[in-house]
């Protein structure tokens, strides 16, 4: 069985995706989550960690860092499950976005920061940011006008691409970010998996308080 150690729920957009990926395929692992921005903290991720990051999926011996390569290990692992794509042509833009996001979307993710506990629209949108939310919006949009006889998700059915973007689903919702018809349903989508709702109410029930990531 994988252990699988990530950040406060409630903040880590990173943690989130792991985990997202492993609940939602119904993969048996255990949660063992860290307090972020605790006094312990960094001492007690040294242990699993060798970037001092979280998440990291533990598989035996072997230690796996960074939500995309974890990913990468579980599809891996677990091709049965079909984590990305069948289809070459799928596949090949699905690891694009996904790395696109892994890489990219700067400006969401400071002026963005994940809390499942905000519902306040945000005070301000630059241009850099605007940019960016329309980027997303762009591929979500694509994503479904060209895979949506397939099913309800950016490729049809749920990927790795899905538990990339994921967070930026939550962001979205708190700040009352804009979106077209077509993205406004990919979201509903997204939010009523009960595996996300699962992590949200968990998010919720938390008391500790990151000043970054608040207002």
């Amino acid at each position: 069985m994988y252990t699988l150690v990530i950040g406060n729920k409630n903040y880590s957009s990173w943690s989130l995706r792991a985990w997202l990926l492993l609940t939602q395929f119904d993969i048996e692992f255990e949660e063992l989550r860290l307090r972020l921005n605790d006094d312990e903290f960094e001492q007690n991720i040294r242990h699993y960690s060798p970037s001092g990051l979280v998440p990291v999926l533990i598989s035996g011996d072997l230690r796996i860092w960074d939500s995309l390569a974890i990913s990468e290990y579980i599809a891996e692992q677990h091709p049965e499950l079909n984590c990305w794509p069948k289809k070459t042509a799928a596949r090949a833009v699905a690891r694009s976005i996904s790395s696109e996001m892994h890489s990219g979307f700067s400006q969401i993710r400071t002026c963005l920061p994940m809390n499942c506990r905000r519902k306040k629209p945000a005070a301000a949108i630059s241009p850099e940011l605007a940019d960016e939310i329309e980027r997303v919006r762009d591929i979500w949009s694509s994503c479904r006008r060209e895979y949506a006889r397939n099913g309800e998700f950016l490729f049809g059915g749920f990927s790795i691409a899905d538990a990339m973007y994921a967070p930026v689903v939550l962001r979205f919702d708190s700040y009352g970010i804009e979106v077209g018809a077509m993205e406004a349903e990919y979201m509903e989508t997204m939010r009523s998996l009960p595996s996300l709702q699962a992590w949200i109410s968990a998010a919720r029930a938390e008391t500790e308080i990151i000043e970054a990531y608040e207002d």
